[in-house]
């Protein structure tokens, strides 16, 4: 039996033990309309103005910031949640028990597509891999020691601090860090893979490819998922709406960037789109008789002449006519999908995305992805930011290194700037962000020294992934000591 009251809950974490939700009553609007204020005014969204999309430290307003692109994911998410109502009818919806839930729906799909980058430190995937590919080298000799003896932490926890992710980031973020005390239904459309940090990655689990939430959040997650009647390595039907969002707005949006920036003109663009999605058609064993929907080399080659009659370039117009003609088929396609599959949806255990099957829709996109890849990301220009970025995480995880190697005893008297603590480690810390302070004071009460050490790594973890890219930038020049 579905029914989607079930999954809409409006309780929050720190309002549990006065709960007093009947699952099978319709979920207030006004608790997810609270939850819309507490997430847009937030300072996690007004950092994304100022984090990389693809080309860091972007100093073009109309290429596309973190922020930009995840209002579009938003408006897509809003669009695919209105073709399924519109596809199920009055009738189907009572059926699933979503009668009435449309706004409800379509503000927490919002919502999660607004905050799904949250977590993403600066520079993007360089960014999060210059974290992993630190403390795997460094962690160890990071470990303080004890009467000579180092510190020892189990693989689970070393596992957990060396699979930084923007997913899992955004979780702790939201949770942990910011205290938004969101409802649980909204939390778990961000909950978009169900993997904890300490465990290891399985095969062929696609819900599971990458780490969905760490350590520090396991207990949290494990009381969402109880109360929402979520099985244990499964999603929320929030959070499959939501990727195919992005998945749809991204490969669109990556293209536009890189002819705005020079990087492909529109010839180059249909050829290669063209090229990439024949090839898939015949590898996915399509036929090439395309349906009309997916004509689609056809229809840019007519959009590029219509766009000419407005100007010379043309660009701005046929952007609009190519986003028409790729999101429609798209969005219609993942509601159908999730209309198809809605028993296994509703339960969590889809285990791929709407938009990964091996259809005309999944050549579209993945055409468009791949496109991207070849052009946008791997232009000289983005490799070389891409690169810097690296080394200023790296050289920022050096520079506060110190405030690991102390033992716990040490660091207490770094936190509390006692006169005989070291003056370097003192003004590091004092540079650290109230907020992720507190997380870290709350966290490690009562914990042994191992856990304690996990936390302090969380800590810093946390301060370097909050930081915009010109932040990061900045602070590395900064603080960085001049071979001069």
């Amino acid at each position: 039996m579905i029914d989607f009251t079930n999954k809409l809950s409006t309780t929050r974490f720190y309002d549990v033990d006065s709960d007093q939700v009947n699952h099978g009553r319709k979920p207030a609007l006004s608790q997810y309309e609270s939850d819309r204020g507490r997430i847009i005014n937030s300072a996690a969204v007004r950092r994304l103005q100022q984090k990389t999309q693809v080309f860091p430290l972007e100093r073009n307003s109309a290429v596309r910031s973190r922020l930009t692109h995840s209002l579009e994911v938003q408006q897509v998410g809003r669009f695919i949640v209105q073709t399924i109502f519109k596809k199920l009818g009055k009738d189907a919806t009572a059926n699933y028990g979503l009668q009435g839930l449309e706004r409800h729906l379509e503000s927490l799909v919002e919502m999660a597509c607004l905050m799904h980058d949250i977590g993403n430190p600066p520079f993007g995937h360089f960014g999060e891999q210059a974290i992993n590919d630190w403390f795997k080298k460094n962690l160890d000799s990071s470990l303080p020691t004890t009467d000579g003896k180092p510190l020892l932490l189990s693989g689970a926890l070393v596992r957990d601090l060396c699979g930084f992710e923007g997913n899992a980031q955004g979780i702790r973020l939201v949770h942990s860090l910011l205290n938004l005390n969101l409802t649980f239904t909204q939390i778990a459309g961000i909950l978009k893979y169900t993997r904890c940090g300490t465990e290891p990655k399985p095969e062929a689990n696609y819900l599971q490819k990458k780490v969905g939430f760490y350590f520090s959040e396991a207990a949290f997650v494990g009381q969402l998922c109880q109360h929402l009647q979520m099985g244990a390595g499964c999603r929320h039907p929030v959070s499959y709406i939501m990727e195919a969002a992005d998945d749809i707005s991204y490969c669109i949006a990556d293209l536009e960037d890189a002819v705005e920036k020079g990087i492909l003109d529109l010839d180059k663009l249909i050829a290669a789109f063209t090229e990439e999605f024949q090839s898939l058609c015949a590898e996915y064993r399509l036929s090439m008789d395309w349906p009309e929907a997916y004509q689609l080399p056809s229809k840019l080659v007519k959009a590029q002449n219509k766009a000419q009659r407005f100007d010379a370039i043309g660009t701005g117009q046929f952007f609009i006519d190519f986003r028409l003609m790729v999101l429609h088929p798209l969005v219609d396609y993942a509601a159908e999908r999730f209309i198809e599959h809605i028993d296994a949806v509703y339960h969590g255990q889809f285990n791929q995305a709407l938009l990964e099957d091996s259809s005309y829709a999944h050549a579209v996109a993945q055409s468009l992805k791949n496109v991207a890849f070849k052009y946008a990301f791997c232009d000289k220009e983005v490799e070389a930011r891409e690169l810097q970025g690296y080394r200023v995480i790296a050289g920022l995880l050096d520079i506060y290194q110190p405030l690991l190697s102390k033992s716990r005893q040490q660091f207490d008297r770094i936190m509390t700037q006692h006169k005989d603590a070291p003056l370097l480690e003192k003004r590091l810390f004092k540079k650290l962000s109230g907020k992720h302070i507190h997380a870290y004071n709350k966290a490690v009460v009562g914990q042994d020294d191992a856990t304690e050490f996990y936390y302090r790594c969380r800590l810093l973890q946390d301060y370097i992934s909050g930081m915009t890219d010109q932040f990061a930038y900045d602070e590395y020049r900064a603080l960085m000591v001049s071979d001069k």
